[in-house]
């Protein structure tokens, strides 16, 4: 009868982290750019580009041969595409319920019950990106490295080593947790099972090399897809309470404080949560046999803090998530463990209310955050623009195969200038950006006019504009909000990611340039775009008063 009660525990668990995952897991927005990228990469078939797609990004291929597989079989809507996301998250669920279940049943349950109501474990089984499947292959590293400590056996360990490979396999710095997962391994073998220690470091070894072609291509492409974060101590908090919150902060970006907003709700739905289950994790370091695994974390989160103060990786929270499983699993183990019944009771029943609360409360819950980049939202604006056959598009940011998925530029001229080539917009010499692009472009910024920049305008939209033909210009706002002083102001300056400097540039730039000849017809904002629609008119406009209705928003083009 217990048994049956257990198990009837567990299904309860995972068909409410299933229904969780499913509560509007169909994003009217569409897909944004990170998963627009998952979805074009899956896309490509094995023989024209595949490998190639791949080399493109800065992640393993493991992913999009999991998408394609179902695309494959159930095509490619949207709606399909998340639900991938969905079946890997519940998978995660499974896994973490037979890794806590190492320890005792009970455990077992609380680490279901965690992973089933995380909110940043229900968000990401609603992305199209790998997170939620590396979720569940880093819980099925921890079930099998637990199982080949307790008991050391060749199925154990090669369950345990396939696990670790394939986080490799899929996350190009998951080498970092493999590494001193491994290594916490061969200490807790040491004494009982050295050959067992040495096949692990040589399978996984080998298994690595295979990859290393793969790898060094993808951590040696240049690429500027980084420069759009800063560190800061503020992200550590950030990361504590995305995991044991349900307020999520730090998914793209995150306030450069950790009380960037003090008000009673943030201190009860991410600061309280986050302190009850700091409070059980701590007490699970009670156990000796378990403070291998925090020294796992800890490792783990140094290297990455390291990687992030030095400038070579954005630090988020999603980036560390193969120590998730061990966070929840030790969190789990110190509920168990806690001596005083009562006060456990009382801090479980607190924590479960305020997830609860807020997920039916709060507009930002995890299944309600829409998609505010997705690119069906630039797509409609688009379609609803007004153009004629023959107008032309400047695209801001992206190139247009990041949107042909939701419209056909077919019919249209289309400009882009984007993170590949804004190089080549803003001045003759494109030489050591990479590296010192903030001090190169400073005198750019501060310039009141580019003529290098007006005279590409000029020749690749203006001088092909007919009277009565349009121009419609499409931005992505989170990444170009910048006034166009921002330069003049050193400590800002130096704070502001490189690439917001260089979009926010480009945006007032463009529309200032195009003002000069053209009237504006049109302006409409939804999301994190906007689209502003010039036309050419018989009477040339003065750039004075061209905006006057929507000078909030570009005041600080004209005011120059």
């Amino acid at each position: 009868m217990v048994e049956m009660c257990k198990r009837l525990g567990v299904c309860l668990i995972v068909l409410s982290g299933l229904m969780l995952r499913l509560l509007f897991v169909d994003k009217p927005d569409g897909l944004w750019n990170d998963e627009y990228v998952s979805w074009m990469i899956a896309a490509v078939p094995f023989g024209k580009g595949f490998i190639a797609a791949v080399k493109t990004q800065c992640h393993m291929p493991f992913y999009y041969l999991y998408l394609k597989f179902f695309m494959a079989l159930f095509g490619q809507s949207d709606l399909l595409l998340r639900l991938t996301s969905v079946l890997a998250g519940v998978g995660g669920i499974i896994g973490m319920y037979f890794a806590g279940s190492e320890k005792d049943r009970q455990t077992g349950l609380f680490c279901a019950g965690f992973a089933a109501i995380s909110s940043f474990l229900i968000y990401y089984s609603q992305e199209v990106r790998f997170y939620s499947l590396l979720f569940l292959l880093s819980s099925l590293s921890l079930l099998y490295t637990m199982r080949t400590i307790k008991t050391p056996s060749k199925k154990n360990l090669a369950l345990c080593i396939g696990a670790n490979f394939m986080i490799m396999f899929t996350h190009t710095i998951g080498f970092v947790f493999v590494f001193f997962n491994l290594l916490a391994l061969s200490v807790m073998l040491f004494k009982q099972s050295r050959k067992y220690i040495l096949c692990a470091w040589a399978v996984t070894a080998a298994g690595a090399l295979s990859l290393l072609p793969l790898t060094a291509k993808i951590l040696t492409a240049q690429s500027f897809s980084q420069w759009w974060n800063n560190f800061s101590p503020a992200k550590i908090g950030f990361l504590v309470t995305d995991y044991f919150s349900p307020a999520l902060t730090n998914l793209v970006s995150s306030p450069s404080k950790f009380f960037y907003n003090p008000s009673l709700g943030f201190i009860m739905f991410a600061v309280i949560p986050s302190v009850i289950a700091l409070i059980f994790l701590f007490r699970s370091l009670q156990n000796r046999d378990l403070r291998w695994l925090f020294g796992v974390t800890a490792a783990v989160l140094s290297v990455l803090t390291a990687a992030a103060m030095a400038g070579k990786l954005v630090f988020l929270t999603k980036y560390s998530i193969e120590i998730y499983p061990v966070l929840i699993f030790l969190t789990c183990s110190g509920i168990t463990s806690f001596n005083n019944k009562t006060l456990r009771n009382a801090l479980v029943g607190i924590y479960c209310a305020l997830c609860i609360i807020y997920m039916v409360k709060s507009p930002v819950a995890a299944f309600k955050i829409r998609r505010a980049e997705g690119h069906k939202i630039a797509a409609e604006l688009i379609k609803n623009a007004g153009l004629n056959k023959g107008d032309i598009i400047l695209l801001e940011y992206y190139p247009k195969e990041r949107f042909e998925k939701y419209f056909d530029f077919s019919n249209y001229n289309v400009v882009s200038v984007n993170k590949n080539n804004f190089a080549d917009y803003l001045a003759p010499s494109t030489e050591g950006i990479y590296k010192n692009g903030k001090d190169i472009y400073k005198p750019i910024f501060l310039a009141n006019e580019n003529e290098f920049f007006a005279e590409k305008i000029n020749k690749n939209i203006t001088e092909n504009l007919k009277e009565g033909r349009n121009v419609a210009v499409l931005t992505l706002n989170s990444v170009s909000f910048c006034p166009v002083n921002i330069a003049e102001n050193e400590a800002v300056y130096k704070k502001t990611p490189f690439l917001y400097l260089v979009f926010s540039y480009i945006k007032n730039q463009s529309v200032y340039e195009l003002s000069k000849s053209l009237s504006l017809t049109r302006f409409e904002s939804k999301g994190e775009w906007s689209l502003i629609r010039f036309t050419k008119l018989h009477k040339t406009p003065k750039t004075s008063n061209i905006f006057h209705v929507h000078d909030s928003l570009y005041i600080e083009v004209f005011g120059r």
